[in-house]
């Protein structure tokens, strides 16, 4: 009797827990399979272009596809990066300022890991581990990530490289820069950990990049199990070397032999018309020599120059369509925020004309060959200076937010004039994806994000985003913004600095230096400056440059 008891309170337990294994499973089925809802990102970023060079922020070449997502999204006329490439990656990825990931200055060059490492932990020239990545922490939240591209935060040590830095794949060059045709040695490309050659003849890095984003985004969208994804898409367009498509390059050979001024007060009138440039703000003075004091022969090589430029803009563009186009057919772009923006101001590297030899424009050689300072002073205008600098050519951004299902239709076309940067970006994933930002990652410490969120911006609110100021150093130049305030130093020496002062809704040009006029408002900033920098550990620029002389003689 007993042994029968037993035998059928066995039996019910193991129905129980039979039927209960059961439900268990397929609410767990469930819960897997359930579709995630947050939207997807998609980070695209252009390199070393002007503020003007896209249509829809008043440029001559044909950008169609970023113009389409600007006027159905919503533009940003007064946002800023960080004023040179690995800085603005740096500060973009993590949320903070640049010096506080270790890249105070730049990236170590490819094969010379002391090139720009101070042993300082502000200066050493690759991404800390004092930080959490946009990747990590998408990762760390359900996303899918993924990079290609650009990435010149550290190559040396494989410990730098995407994948250890949250990316579950990428396809791209870890240095800033290469040959857009062939790719190699250190400054080649990498295929997750391990680097590749480059063999089919057609290759273009600009069109590799889209091709291997979309194909992660497809591998992820066969999956059976969904979950949204983060893909960084890092072009180098239009950095140099000047290399492109010889039908762009012929599309464009003509456009622009009437010479640099032409093209500025073209787009000045445009950007006017657009409602980029106020009325009042003049146009900031030509940084150009007369283009009718070149000769026939200067005319050729630099308006081919420009051409070449254009046509890198172009082939970026029509890659984003590419893009977009894979995006429609898969019904995702609804629920993807769209999010284009580009690392700093147009670049006068190379001279008054550019740099590299004449004879490699046209052909695949050739590494620094740049189109110059007279072309870049038209990428930027309205404004003066270029990339290094911290004047508005320096470090405006045209940025562009698209994102059908959450930013209202009424709002498609419009500009954005608060002002915002780089760490804004974490800041409004993070609110946009519910993300939890750690205090704590992998052991390390990790500081409160430095930017504001701009999502009421996206729902059509204006509240103001930034009341506290924001802060710029790079080689010495400096500068803050406080309201409608701007103060800002180009260092020259040592000894010949002077801060200038500007009143950016009356004059974002910065021609009328209010530094006599308004010496306590001086005073009042430099004040903030200095605390931010010490806070940050910004090494003044003349100690910086010793402690990097001293360490290369070492070396």
């Amino acid at each position: 009797m007993n042994l029968l008891k037993g035998v059928q309170l066995l039996f019910v337990v193991f129905t129980l827990g039979f039927i209960f294994f059961f439900k268990e499973s397929k609410n767990s089925k469930e819960v897997l399979t359930q579709e995630d809802n947050r939207p997807n990102i998609i980070l695209i970023m252009s390199d070393d272009m002007g503020y003007s060079d896209i249509g829809a922020f008043g440029g001559e070449i044909d950008t169609p596809n970023l113009d389409y997502l600007a006027d159905n999204g919503v533009r940003f006329s007064q946002f800023y990066n960080a004023a040179r490439c690995c800085p603005t990656r740096a500060s973009l990825m993590t949320g903070l300022y640049p010096h506080q990931t270790g890249i105070g200055h730049m990236t170590n060059v490819p094969g010379d890991p002391n090139s720009h490492d101070l042993d300082i932990p502000s200066y050493r020239g690759f991404l800390n581990r004092n930080n959490v990545t946009l990747a990590e922490l998408f990762k760390l939240n359900g996303y899918a990530t993924y990079m290609s591209g650009k990435w010149h935060l550290g190559m040396d040590n494989e410990d730098q490289w995407p994948l250890q830095r949250g990316f579950d794949k990428f396809y791209g060059i870890l240095a800033g820069a290469s040959n857009y045709f062939r790719p190699e040695g250190k400054r080649g490309i990498t295929l997750n950990n391990k680097q590749i050659e480059v063999k089919e003849e057609d290759y273009y890095t600009t069109d590799a990049f889209t091709d291997h984003a979309i194909k992660f985004i497809d591998e992820s969208e066969s999956q059976e199990e969904k979950n949204p994804f983060f893909l960084y898409l890092a072009y180098t367009a239009p950095h140099w070397p000047l290399q492109a498509p010889m039908a762009k390059i012929d599309k464009y050979k003509d456009r622009y032999k009437d010479g640099w001024r032409v093209i500025r007060e073209r787009r000045y009138k445009k950007m006017k018309k657009l409602g980029l440039v106020e009325e009042k703000w003049s146009l900031s003075s030509e940084d150009a020599v007369p283009w009718s004091s070149l000769n026939n022969s200067q005319k050729e090589d630099l308006s081919l120059r420009r051409a070449i430029y254009a046509a890198q803009v172009d082939q970026m563009d029509e890659n984003i369509g590419k893009l977009l186009s894979y995006l429609k057919e898969k019904k995702i772009l609804e629920n993807t925020i769209i999010v284009f923006s580009n690392d700093n101001g147009a670049c006068a590297e190379g001279g008054m004309f550019g740099g590299g030899k004449s004879n490699d424009l046209l052909t695949e050689k050739g590494y620094f060959l740049s189109y110059g300072q007279a072309w870049a002073n038209s990428s930027n205008t309205p404004f003066k200076k270029y990339k290094h600098w911290v004047h508005e050519g320096g470090i405006s951004t045209p940025m562009i937010v698209h994102w059908p299902n959450n930013i209202d239709s009424k709002l498609n076309g419009k500009i954005i004039d608060q002002y915002g940067f780089l760490p804004d970006v974490m800041a409004t994933f993070v609110d946009i994806s519910q993300l939890e930002y750690p205090k704590e990652f992998q052991g390390n410490i990790i500081p409160p994000m430095e930017g504001k969120s701009f999502l009421p911006l996206l729902l059509g609110q204006n509240e103001t985003i930034h009341s506290e100021p924001i802060f710029w150093e790079h080689e010495g130049n400096k500068a803050v913004r406080l309201g409608d305030y701007k103060l800002v130093m180009e260092w020259k020496s040592k000894e010949h600095n002077n801060w200038e002062l500007y009143n950016i809704k009356e004059d974002r040009t910065e021609i009328y230096d209010l530094s006599e006029k308004e010496p306590g408002q001086v005073a009042h900033m430099v004040e903030m400056w200095n605390a931010w920098a010490k806070q940050k550990n910004v090494l003044p620029w003349d100690e910086a440059l010793k402690i990097m002389n001293a360490r290369k003689a070492k070396h």
